[in-house]
């Protein structure tokens, strides 16, 4: 039976930097952010890695590796999701699910998938919702 969960993680920095710029706009970029998640279902640290291509209007597709490292409800340990998303210039969508053997100590077997959408009113948080199962 999986385990739904919706909270929200703090993003504590955002280092977003550039190495390919197009003379029409359009550019690549790499994203380190640092999280922290302090709900009671989820009290973790971590933090995602993001490659992002802009377009020339500033709407961006992005891929993202998620590491986070606590507690998720009532089982310790760490896990990595990966996925992919979007930000059409107001929010920002992006779909995740648990890399297979990622879970460590009470969160090896952890299976499952995450979405979140987020606007500029949700700053500094980033809201997630989580379906999971621990085998």
């Amino acid at each position: 039976m999986a385990t739904h969960l919706e909270t929200k993680l703090e993003i504590k920095s955002w280092d977003e930097q550039p190495y390919r710029e197009l003379p029409d706009g359009r550019k690549f970029a790499r994203a380190d952010v640092v999280l922290v998640g302090t709900e009671d279902d989820l009290a973790a640290e971590g933090g995602f890695e993001s490659l992002l291509y802009y377009s020339a209007d500033g709407t961006s597709s992005f891929v993202t590796l998620l590491h986070l490292s606590g507690r998720l409800g009532d089982h310790s340990g760490s896990f990595v999701l990966e996925g992919s998303g979007t930000y059409d210039g107001t929010t920002a969508k992006m779909a995740l699910t648990v890399v297979p053997g990622s879970g460590t100590d009470e969160l090896a077997g952890l299976s499952g998938a995450a979405t979140s959408e987020s606007t500029q009113d949700n700053y500094p948080h980033m809201p997630l919702t989580l379906d999971y199962e621990i085998q």
